[in-house]
């Protein structure tokens, strides 16, 4: 049976993320073993680092070993020696000095290490195109050993949302990467149209970061009107998801954007940046592109697509048939990308 090895928090809904999902996904239908490693990864304890090492080192020589990039590339005086036996498979949701807020020497020392892990291991696996394309001019990878299996879906009814389209989503972990102090100062800016925005994602991969990004609604004056509601349970996110007219996301980096596609199969339209792998996850079909493009950290040109969106009726409707008619892939089907690598 094959390995997969993933941080000690895959499982924590406090926590949530579109890699730890991906990750539990996989498993579950291609019936992987799960082998979790406690620690603040991708920098861990000592303690942390010894019991990575002790779990590749229990796996028979020659194996197949699938391992999280947050857990691998980080320690390569862990990983490296181990891919000399082991036939390593590095599942890359984000490279790590891609995260926003790095300080420079931080996010130099993390590459290189990344560098070092990528580099030794037999395979490395991507969740987009794009994100594969980039590991191999980034690190100077063979492009023979880079494969991509983006994530899937679930199937979902569609979105009832309302006629008047003001109720806003906005589904990310408050750090960052994700923009929320963007889309905090460009609803400050339609205080003249009625909306609301509900914020859904953890609050404790960042706290520091929410807990400004709380300070700046309440002092923008929309307290009762944007809302950092933490993560939800599935039940509840599938209820928010059945209001929502429109799946704001405003990241400043993103390899995939598995909460655009987990919208558009409920039909809700998406407006996101024009940045890295989003516009291929949205869909660039001229004139059925189901959703509004803008640029990161644009706030008059995200301030302007939220307008149109809410005072244009038109463009409500022609988004939202175009995210009813988009296709979006399953979860078995990107199953079945990944085992085709691990064959």
């Amino acid at each position: 049976m094959t390995v997969f090895i993933l941080p000690g928090d895959v499982d924590d809904v406090t926590v949530a993320s579109g890699g730890n999902t991906y990750d539990r996904r996989m498993c579950e239908l291609l019936g992987l073993e799960k082998a979790t490693v406690p620690g603040r990864w991708p920098t861990p304890s000592t303690k942390a680092r010894v019991a990575l090492s002790q779990t590749l080192g229990e796996i028979p020589d020659g194996s197949v070993v699938l391992i999280d990039g947050l857990v691998a590339c980080g320690v390569p005086e862990v990983v490296v020696p181990q891919a000399r036996r082991l036939r390593l498979v590095v599942v890359l949701h984000l490279q790590l000095a891609d995260e926003t807020g790095l300080p420079a020497e931080r996010a130099a020392g993390l590459d290189r290490r990344e560098r070092e892990v990528l580099r030794a291991a037999t395979a490395v696996v991507a969740t987009s195109e794009w994100a594969a394309r980039r590991a191999i001019a980034h690190h100077g990878l063979d492009p023979r050993r880079v494969r991509t299996a983006p994530p899937g879906t679930d199937p979902a009814p569609l979105a009832a949302g309302t006629e008047s389209g003001n109720r806003l989503l906005c589904l990310a972990s408050v750090t960052q990467r994700k923009g929320h102090d963007v889309l905090a100062e460009a609803l400050a800016n339609l205080s003249d149209l009625p909306w609301t925005c509900v914020c859904v994602g953890s609050l404790r991969r960042d706290p520091g970061h929410a807990r400004r990004i709380q300070a700046m609604i309440d002092k923008l004056g929309l307290t009762h009107k944007m809302i950092l509601a933490g993560p939800l349970s599935d039940e509840d996110l599938n209820q928010t998801f059945n209001r929502t007219d429109l799946l704001v996301l405003p990241s400043r980096r993103e390899t995939f954007g598995m909460v655009v596609t987990e919208a558009l199969v409920r039909g809700v339209p998406v407006l996101t940046t024009n940045v890295d792998a989003l516009p291929h996850t949205l869909g660039r079909d001229i004139n059925k592109t189901p959703g509004l493009l803008v640029p990161p950290d644009d706030v008059p040109a995200l301030t302007e697509a939220l307008r149109r969106w809410l005072t244009e009726a038109e463009l409500r409707d022609r988004l939202r048939d175009a995210a009813r008619a988009r296709e979006i892939e399953d979860w078995p089907t990107a199953a079945k990308r990944l085992a085709g690598v691990l064959r």
